[in-house]
C-alpha cells in the first residue's frame, strides 16, 4: 500500500507548529517539522523530500520568502502552503511570485487547514499519468511548454512553471476560445473544497502572464472576460 504523504511543517510558533503537526497526524500524514527558515532549507535540501511544505513566511532569520525562493531553484514542483499573519495583498502577490500554490492567513480553522492540504496533495500529486500525450510538449501562444520539467520558453527564454500554473494551461488549452468561469476555473484547478476567493486565481493568472504573453500591460493570450472569468486565444 502506498505510505501516506510527507508533509514538512515550517513555522517558528511552537504552539502553532504543534497544533498543526498534531493535525496533520490525526489524518495519518506522516511529519517533519523546523523551527525556522534555516532548519527547513537543511531539511529540504538534505532530507528526505517531503510531498508538501507549510511555509510561515515570518521566521527569524531565512524568511518564508527566502525559503520559498531558494526552493524553486531547483524544484519547481513541490507544493508550497504558505502561512501569514499579516493580510495585506502584496504579502500575497510576493508569496505567489516566488512559486507558493497556495497561501492561509491567521487566524484559520483546523478543519479548513486540512482541506487546503488535502486539495493541494489531490492536485499537485495526481498519480502516475497512464496517457503519454498528457506528458508530451505542447504549444500554448507564443510560448512552448514542457509537462515533464514544468518548464516553458517564450521566444528562448526559459522559465518554471508551478503545478498549479500547470494545470491551468492545461485546461485553458483543452477549451481555446471558450469563455471560462472564475468559479469553474477554481472548481477544476483548486478544487471543490477550497474555500478561498477568486483574488487567488487573479495573482495565478497575472504570474502566467508574465510569463507567457508578448506585451504583459496588453493581454492578447489569456484575455480577461470582464465580470465572468477568462479565455485562451490560441
Amino acid at each position: 500500500m502506498k505510505p501516506m504523504p510527507r508533509i514538512l511543517v515550517a513555522e517558528d510558533d511552537p504552539a502553532i507548529r504543534e497544533g498543526l503537526l498534531d493535525a496533520l497526524e490525526s489524518e495519518g500524514y506522516r511529519v517533519s517539522a523546523a523551527e525556522n527558515g534555516k532548519t527547513a532549507l537543511a531539511l529540504l535540501q538534505n532530507g528526505e523530500p517531503p510531498d508538501l511544505l507549510v511555509l510561515d513566511i515570518m521566521m527569524p532569520g531565512l524568511s518564508g520568502y527566502d525559503v520559498c525562493r531558494e526552493l524553486r531553484k531547483t524544484n519547481a514542483r513541490l507544493p508550497v502552503l504558505m502561512l501569514t499573519a499579516k493580510g495585506e495583498e502584496i504579502d500575497k502577490v510576493l508569496g505567489l511570485e516566488l512559486g507558493a500554490d497556495d497561501y492561509m492567513t491567521k487566524p484559520f480553522g483546523v478543519r479548513e487547514f486540512l482541506a487546503r492540504i488535502h486539495a493541494l496533495l489531490r492536485r499537485c500529486h495526481p498519480g502516475p499519468e497512464s496517457d503519454e500525450a498528457e506528458k508530451a510538449p505542447f504549444a500554448f501562444g507564443p510560448a512552448q511548454i514542457d509537462p515533464k520539467t514544468y518548464t516553458g520558453s517564450m521566444g528562448g527564454d526559459p522559465f518554471d512553471l508551478s503545478p498549479r500554473e500547470m494545470k491551468l494551461l492545461r485546461l485553458f488549452a483543452a477549451h481555446p476560445g471558450e469563455a471560462l468561469s472564475r468559479d469553474e476555473l477554481l472548481n477544476q484547478v483548486w478544487g471543490m473544497n477550497y474555500y478561498g476567493t477568486t483574488r487567488t486565481l487573479d495573482q495565478h493568472i497575472a504570474q502566467l502572464r508574465k510569463k507567457i504573453e508578448p506585451e504583459r500591460e496588453q493581454p492578447r493570450v489569456i484575455v480577461t472576460v470582464h465580470g465572468l472569468g477568462y479565455k485562451y486565444e490560441p
